[in-house]
């Protein structure tokens, strides 16, 4: 595979789950979790259960400080949310509960089965008419999760023969979408087009896809959309997009990232997105030319084995969408607060990335008062994402920021002061 050490890197850490903010395992140079290795006792001695070996990954984390945990938050809480992705906060308006409600009392609590058996409502269909037509697509197939719809776009639009062009910051769906492709995978440099020419290039005839987030979940910055296109229409090879981080936060109204960039419904485009983030609720979607659609639908194993979104996910799903077309101003304001949260910590001399959508990433000194940092934090308040290596391959640790359209401005001001009142002081 080509640059071999650019690849085990991104590899590494997007396998792992980089976009959760936790810290990760170990890993093999392949990027595959690791597994029992032979000095941890596995293989000296009698082996008690099948297991044993897992004692010995566990005393590694532990070692290394990379344990996760997981912390269930109370339905209500006094934090300050700026970590979780509600970009727009939509997750508790009233309109979007009851939608949720109402379509769990009509529909059921569960789907009942795939979408190609009885997991199939006329909600489902409704959300993904409606999707389609706001962000400028022909059409779209909603899936229970934005990772499975990541899966079937590269997995059914790849294969054994076709070589798949992919940033090296892409999230994990898409690392582990190229993995199940079977396809040849080169990972090029972060955000460079000529790159991906160069690449595409040495392959000339070769059925390609290139696929990028549109925008990158860790520091917010956007992907060069236009000259992505430009160079897979010069090679002939199709784009994929996952706008999960751009749509409802990007584009006229929060239309997306390939609507901003006026390739929205491009016969040669396919975008995926997630319904847990700007729509609050819970799902995923493949967005592109019909044939495309009916493709996935017929190849998709996601699609085909997995059971359907449950209703109440659409139904929530679909409120949100309705309110985003008649509140244009939402989007607008999610970028505003991003941008008046880096203003306010870069004046005060903090180092954060300057932000293209709703993402705001603040520089910490090390692994260990990132950590520190974000657990101030939540003892004074706020709640913010924290991220480390390897989760981040370029070796900076951050506090990750969402900067939602609901914060107002006395709390982006307090957001901001406790930030700067616990930042570490080395």
């Amino acid at each position: 595979m080509p640059q071999a050490d650019e690849t085990r890197l991104a590899e590494d850490a997007r396998a792992a789950g980089a976009d959760d903010g936790r810290a990760t395992g170990p890993s093999t140079d392949d990027g595959r979790a690791a597994g029992p290795s032979t000095d941890d006792g596995w293989a000296a001695g009698p082996r008690r259960t099948a297991f044993d070996w897992t004692d010995a990954e566990a005393r590694r984390r532990a070692e290394a400080g990379l344990v996760r945990t997981l912390r269930p938050r109370a339905a209500e809480s006094d934090l300050l949310d700026l970590a979780s992705n509600d970009y727009l906060g939509l997750t508790r308006r009233p309109e979007v509960t009851e939608a949720a409600a109402e379509a769990a009392r009509r529909w059921g609590a569960g789907s009942t089965g795939s979408r190609l058996v009885t997991g199939t409502t006329r909600l489902h269909t409704r959300l993904e008419r409606e999707l389609a037509e706001f962000c400028g697509f022909e059409e779209a197939l909603v899936f229970s999760s934005g990772y499975t719809a990541n899966l079937a776009a590269l997995t059914a639009l790849g294969g054994r023969d076709s070589l798949i062009v992919s940033d090296a910051s892409n999230h994990a769906s898409i690392v582990d979408g190229c993995r199940l492709a079977r396809a040849e995978a080169a990972v090029v440099p972060h955000t460079d087009p000529e790159a991906v020419a160069k690449t595409l290039d040495a392959h000339p005839g070769r059925r390609a896809l290139v696929v990028s987030d549109s925008v990158f979940s860790v520091d917010g910055d956007k992907a060069p959309l236009r000259e992505l296109a430009e160079a897979c229409r010069a090679h002939g090879a199709g784009l994929v997009v996952d706008d999960a981080h751009g749509f409802g936060v990007l584009g006229d109204g929060g239309r997306g990232a390939l609507y901003e960039a006026g390739l929205a419904g491009d016969e040669d485009v396919v975008a995926t997105l997630t319904l847990s983030k700007s729509l609050g609720s819970q799902g995923g979607a493949v967005l592109g030319p019909a044939r495309v659609i009916e493709h996935l639908v017929n190849a998709a194993r996601t699609f085909i084995f997995d059971t359907g979104l449950a209703p109440a996910a659409a139904g929530g799903a679909l409120a949100s969408l309705r309110l985003i077309a008649a509140e244009p101003g939402l989007a607008e304001r999610a970028r505003t607060v991003a941008t008046t949260l880096h203003r306010l910590l870069t004046d005060a001399g903090l180092t954060a990335a300057r932000p293209d959508a709703a993402v705001v990433s603040v520089h910490a000194p090390s692994p260990e008062a990132a950590l520190r940092w974000a657990a101030d934090c939540r003892e004074q308040g706020l709640a913010v994402g924290c991220f480390r290596p390897p989760s981040v391959p370029d070796g900076i640790s951050r506090l990750r920021l969402t900067a939602r359209a609901d914060l107002t401005d006395a709390e982006i001001g307090r957001a901001v002061e406790t930030i700067l009142r616990t930042a570490p002081k080395d």
